[in-house]
């Protein structure tokens, strides 16, 4: 396609917003990895770290809805910039709120801008996934998230390491935040400023924002948006739900510890990265329909064995299954939203909304819901949830061949 970027723009462009998924994934893979510290440390149950959890989605939801608004208003470059801000230093609060004040309410409202930053942040980053696939007339958009993943690899990882060696919540915490913020700066100077038109038209010509908040809200008059929506719904649940639950399980409902509860997580975040790293291959070979029923029954048959597991091995096992058949399903979502381009970054605005509400609004409620039946019990919600997303997986049939794009194969 013309373009008005050279190849060095374009190639900065992509790397930059590569690098900003990965500063996402490790925001959240730092928050995971210190929930069992975070809650001894000051001494509350399930049901009040579902209360943080839901401070947290309904701060992430806002920020979700609130997304396409601000892309309309300043554009992608300035909005990414002032939520990695935001999130960074709401991670850094946590800490503070953890380690220095031992105060629920401060690391709720360092959650509450963590989640408002990262929800936004989330929104902004796929539109922006979705324009480079658009210049690049490849489907890359599985790559972007692999490197989320791989964020929340490094993330895990070095949560791992700070729990084994006994860092302190406010120095890990407070270092994640710092390395964020220096990302900001750098990736941001790489991304274009260009104006973020959610419908361009033919004429060339740049609508009122006001036009472009109606046309990125048009994609909730469709009914594929809710189809596709049914799709990420239950593999946003079973990521989000690994993310903020998977370490705790494993550390306090089958007797790891913390360490052993951080490696899992680790497990499952590198079997997902791996998975999506290959994404695009495996759905040009055997489309993804086909890729996301299989997906779905890995994931189902993983968070079955790890809820049932009799010992440690299966637990981990378990996570590796569960980390593969997630893998895929929220960029298959966000490239089947992406089908027309000139349709793209309004469907994919809704199917982001839809599939973050339930990352991040979902574990709030299994963590309530977990003080009544138990956390491994309230895993088999997910297993339901999964098995729902592979049945409509066939909402991500392509809308039309296009044999000289990827996406449509």
């Amino acid at each position: 396609m013309d373009s008005p970027l050279t190849r060095a723009q374009y190639v900065r462009w992509r790397n930059a917003v590569f690098a900003i998924f990965l500063a996402s994934g490790v925001s959240i893979a730092t928050w995971a990895a210190r929930v069992p510290d975070i809650k001894l440390a000051l001494d509350i149950h399930n049901a009040q770290i579902g209360l943080l959890l839901l401070g947290m989605g309904i701060a992430s939801i806002i920020g979700i809805s609130t997304g396409p608004a601000v892309m309309a208003r300043t554009g992608a470059r300035r909005g990414m910039l002032t939520m990695m801000i935001t999130l960074a230093v709401g991670l850094a609060l946590i800490g503070v709120g953890t380690t220095l004040l031992a105060s629920f309410p401060v690391v709720v409202i360092g959650l509450v801008l963590f989640g408002l930053g990262n929800g936004s942040l989330d929104v902004m980053m796929n539109v922006e996934a979705t324009a480079i696939e658009q210049e690049a007339g490849r489907t890359i958009l599985p790559l972007f998230h692999a490197f989320f993943s791989f964020g929340t690899v490094v993330g895990a990882g070095v949560g791992w390491a700070a729990t084994t060696w006994h860092v302190s919540v406010v120095l890990h915490t407070s270092v994640m935040a710092l390395a964020i913020l220096i990302a900001a700066f750098v990736c941001i100077a790489n991304v274009p400023d260009r104006e973020a038109v959610l419908d361009p038209e033919a004429s060339g010509e740049k609508p009122h924002w006001r036009e472009r908040m109606h046309v990125a809200l048009s994609a909730w008059r469709e009914p594929r948006t809710y189809a596709l929506g049914v799709v990420m719904l239950g593999m946003a649940f079973a990521e989000g739900g690994a993310n903020d639950w998977l370490a705790l399980g494993t550390a306090e409902d089958h007797g790891g510890g913390t360490a052993m509860g951080a490696a899992a997580l680790t497990v499952f975040s590198v079997c997902m990265t791996a998975v999506r790293i290959f994404g695009g291959p495996l759905v040009d070979r055997f489309g993804r329909v086909v890729v996301l029923r299989v997906l779905a029954a890995a994931a189902a048959s993983g968070i079955l064995l790890f809820i049932l597991a009799p010992s440690l091995p299966f637990v981990f096992v378990g996570a590796a299954l569960w980390g593969i058949g997630a893998s895929l399903g929220f960029p298959l979502g966000m490239s089947a939203a992406a089908d027309d381009p000139t349709k793209a970054a309004a469907r994919v605005s809704a199917a982001a909304t839809i599939g973050y509400v339930a990352f991040l609004g979902g574990p709030p409620i299994l963590g309530v819901i977990s003080e009544q039946i138990g956390l491994l019990n309230t895993l088999f919600i997910l297993v339901a949830l999964v098995v729902a997303s592979g049945l409509f997986s066939g909402a991500a049939r392509p809308l039309k061949e296009e044999p000289e794009t990827v996406a449509t194969k």
